[in-house]
C-alpha cells in the first residue's frame, strides 16, 4: 500500500516539486506516472525511497511512515522497495550475476541464499544464458533486463521504474513491459513513470497524471471501467 496525504516538496532553492497530493495506490495495483519534465514524476519516485523527504504531507509505503521515518529504519524500507532506472546504473566492472548479487551480499545474505534468488531473477528476465557476461556486451534490452533483475532479487512489494523503456527501441521496451506485467501479475506493486504514450495508450492500467507538481488527473483501468459498464 502507498499513500501520499496531502504531500508537498519544496526544494532549499524554493523549487516547488508537488503541491498537495493525495493519492491512494493499493497493493498489487500496476500505476503509470505520466506528465511533461519537470511536473514532479521522479520526486515522487524520490520521496517513495527516501532520497528526499516531504516538506509537508503524510507518505505511507506499507507499514512505513516515510515523514517520521528513523535513519535506522530506512535500509528495512529499501528493502522493500525496488527501484528500475532510465540508464540502467549497472557496475561495469561485475558481471551480470554479480550485478544482481551485489545488493543481497550487502545484506549479509548467506551463499546459498543468493544462488537461489540470483538465479531465480535471471530466469524471470530470461537473462540465464548472459549471467557471465558484462554490461558492456549486453545490448541496452539486455542492460535493462539485468536492471530489472537487480531490482527485484530481493522480492520487494513495492516495484518503481523511472522511464524504464527510455533509452530502448520499440521491441526491448515491449519485452520489458511483459516482464514487468509478469512480476505485477506475481504480486507486486509497480508504479511506472513514464512518456511512452504507446504504452500508457495500448496497456489497461491505471494512470496518474502529475502537471506543476500537482495531481490533475487519475484514471482507473480501463478494465474496471469495462466492467462498470456491464453492470
Amino acid at each position: 500500500m502507498i499513500e501520499f496525504l496531502e504531500v508537498s516538496k519544496k526544494y532549499p532553492n524554493g523549487t516547488i516539486a508537488l503541491q498537495d497530493v493525495s493519492l491512494h495506490i493499493p497493493d498489487g495495483d500496476f500505476v503509470f506516472m505520466i506528465g511533461p519534465s519537470g511536473a514532479g514524476k521522479s520526486t515522487m519516485l524520490k520521496l517513495l525511497i527516501r532520497e528526499e523527504k516531504a516538506s509537508s504531507g503524510k507518505l505511507m509505503v506499507d507499514e512505513f511512515d516515510l515523514s517520521k521515518l528513523s535513519a535506522d529504519k530506512l535500509p528495512h524500507l529499501r528493502r522493500k522497495v525496488g527501484l528500475i532506472f532510465q540508464d540502467f546504473k549497472l557496475l561495469p566492472s561485475m558481471t551480470v550475476w554479480e550485478n544482481i548479487a551485489f545488493a543481497l551480499f550487502t545484506r549479509g545474505t548467506n551463499d546459498k541464499e543468493i544462488a537461489d534468488t540470483v538465479d531465480e531473477a535471471l530466469a524471470t528476465v530470461s537473462m540465464s544464458d548472459k549471467a557471465a557476461s558484462f554490461p558492456h556486451q549486453l545490448s541496452g534490452g539486455e542492460m535493462q533486463r539485468v536492471a530489472v533483475a537487480r531490482a527485484i532479487v530481493g522480492k520487494p512489494s513495492v516495484l518503481l521504474a523511472d522511464e524504464p523503456t527510455g533509452n530502448l527501441d520499440g521491441k526491448a521496451a515491449w519485452e520489458i513491459m511483459q516482464i514487468l506485467q509478469k512480476i505485477n501479475d506475481e504480486g507486486t506493486t509497480v508504479v511506472m513513470a513514464t512518456h511512452n504514450a504507446d504504452i500508457v495508450r495500448t496497456l489497461p492500467h491505471r494512470v496518474i497524471t502529475i502537471e506543476h507538481g500537482k495531481l490533475v488527473a487519475d484514471h482507473p483501468t480501463r478494465k474496471v471501467k469495462e466492467e462498470a459498464k456491464s453492470k
